[in-house]
């Protein structure tokens, strides 16, 4: 019989309270979103030889997507088809590309892990993942009190080394000081990389001749955007924003060429690589054809498949096609950015499933890619399509 990928362990505390007040101190404030509990306070306990093996993938998958990258680079025919809006070309073809691996600095792998330890890639969010609080902080805290093994205690260290070498002024996010994650996301990479960095709202921002300016009329040089790139060619001002980066008055973290890692129709372009033999390596190859779905810009398989926003995020644009090709499952919560932007079709897989205090869930692991290095896990918990109203869940590693 084969041993579970994953083991829940602890029972959640009796005085939840309590313990939220702890972690609103580390960072945390949102484990319970008004009536709801998003934290479930348990963890996953990864199996040690699972977790060597997901490590092996990112680190290898990492490299695959760096090196696609590298080949759509300036090839505006394939911008096209991954859905990179035309108003940002200019952006990304004008900024060099970073050394290897190095592409975004800041990024997450997310992973389905079944039952019987296969896994496989579903995205990258290579331009603005959210869940560093989670990981960086939450995490090692509860592992310790598991007694299990967390990689995410270098998530903090990795995080300074990367920010030492851009150097941002200014760190900023839509609603700074409302949306308590993305503010709390903002803040929390701020104190981690020791540096002073002003945290703003992207709602004050302006562009004066070329110049990105905050409320205060201060000049902005070198900036950390918890912001998708792809919306600066839908919201109002994007345009200026994108012409303050190629003006070069603006520097912009993660890079411009990070949206290219950002959409999953760089999955698509993977896929197509590999099946036609070209650009990877043999042990890049094998990466690609043991962790990777099979993915396409249109629905071409015999069985079951999902369909998704080439920039769909939280779940929002997701649906879930059965053997036969019927609809069988969509996501109605998140937003559908389908409307904006093409869609990437790919082969289903499987979710490990828990039984968590909050019932049985469904399990996503998420690894974080910090300054080039696989570094730090997520747990998020909840249906087979993994939207806004799931847990979160730590995930630590088992001693051997």
């Amino acid at each position: 019989m084969t041993k579970p990928s994953f083991e829940i362990v602890m029972q959640p505390h009796p005085d939840r309270g309590s313990r939220i007040e702890t972690l609103k101190k580390l960072g945390f404030g949102w484990a319970d979103i008004e009536d709801e509990q998003y934290w479930i306070d348990q963890v996953a306990a990864l199996d040690r030889d699972v977790y060597e093996e997901l490590q092996h993938a990112s680190v290898t998958l990492w490299r695959v997507f760096d090196k696609a990258v590298r080949y759509i680079h300036g090839n505006h025919g394939l911008y096209e088809l991954i859905g990179i809006p035309p108003i940002l070309w200019e952006m990304v073809d004008g900024t060099p590309l970073p050394e290897p691996g190095l592409i975004s600095r800041y990024a997450r792998f997310d992973f389905a892990i079944d039952q019987d330890s296969t896994i496989k890639l579903l995205e990258l969010n290579a331009d603005t993942p959210t869940g560093y609080v989670e990981a960086s902080i939450v995490t090692p805290w509860l592992c310790e009190e598991a007694g299990l093994f967390s990689p995410n205690t270098s998530m903090k260290e990795l995080v300074a080394a990367a920010w030492d070498i851009e150097r941002p002024d200014t760190a900023v996010c839509v609603a700074y000081g409302e949306h308590m994650e993305d503010s709390g996301t903002i803040e929390a990479l701020v104190r981690h990389s020791g540096l002073d960095v002003k945290c703003r709202d992207c709602l004050e921002l302006y562009v004066d001749d070329g110049e990105l300016k905050d409320g205060d009329g201060r000049v902005i040089k070198r900036m950390f955007a918890l912001y998708p790139k792809e919306w600066m060619a839908v919201d109002e001002g994007g345009d200026a924003l994108a012409y303050s980066v190629e003006s070069g008055n603006l520097t912009l973290f993660n890079s411009p060429p990070s949206i290219l890692l950002q959409t999953k129709g760089l999955m698509a372009v993977v896929w197509g690589l590999y099946e036609l033999g070209q650009v990877f390596d043999e042990e890049e190859r094998k990466a690609i054809g043991q962790y990777l779905l099979p993915t396409y810009n249109k629905p071409v398989f015999d069985g079951s498949y999902v369909s998704k926003s080439m920039f769909g995020r939280e779940g929002g644009s997701v649906r879930m096609f059965d053997d036969a090709g019927g609809l069988e499952l969509e996501d109605r919560d998140g937003y559908d950015t389908s409307l904006l932007f093409p869609t990437v079709y790919q082969k289903r897989a499987k979710l490990a499933r828990v039984n968590t205090s909050r019932g049985e869930q469904h399990l996503l692991t998420g690894m974080f890619v910090i300054n080039g290095q696989p570094c730090g896990l997520l747990g998020r918990a909840g249906g087979p399509i993994t939207g806004n109203a799931s847990h979160f869940i730590a995930i630590g590693v088992k001693n051997k």
